[in-house]
């Protein structure tokens, strides 16, 4: 099979996956809205997270966004042992998320779960179109 991605997409593709994981962060503060602005608001989209489910366009996703950062998790989570992929206008990364969170009496928890973030170019730039991680035991509706 040919490969078709360049290094220079892959390269961006990498960097929408840490802007990804830095508004993550910043969710677990209360702050949603970077998270709001990285993902794209087609109504093809969809969103797998820890806390189970499966939400598909942006207006269930941005729901479910708002409702975890009123949660305030606080802790930080981080992409480790990335892979990635681009052909064409698909960018997709996997990675183990590892760090930790609060459960909802404070106490610290370790989080190492598997993830898939899938990115697709629109208007130039890298849009989330798809998120897909392992359950927490501690979120799990």
């Amino acid at each position: 099979m040919e490969k078709t991605n360049t290094e220079g997409n892959e390269q961006s593709v990498r960097e929408a996956t840490a802007q990804f994981y830095a508004a993550l962060n910043m969710m677990f503060t209360g702050d949603g809205e970077p998270m709001k602005a990285l993902w794209s608001h087609a109504d093809d989209i969809t969103y797998m997270g820890p806390a189970g489910g499966f939400h598909t366009g942006w207006s269930q996703i941005e729901k479910d966004w708002e409702t975890q950062a009123a949660l305030k998790l606080g802790g930080k989570i981080e992409a480790v042992d990335m892979q990635a992929f681009v052909s064409g206008d698909i960018g997709i990364t996997q990675n183990y998320e590892k760090g930790k969170n609060e459960d909802k009496d404070g106490n610290a928890i370790s989080v190492s779960i598997r993830a898939t973030n899938i990115f697709r170019k629109e208007n130039g730039a890298w849009k989330m179109i798809s998120h897909h991680t392992d359950l927490l035991p501690f979120l799990e509706q």
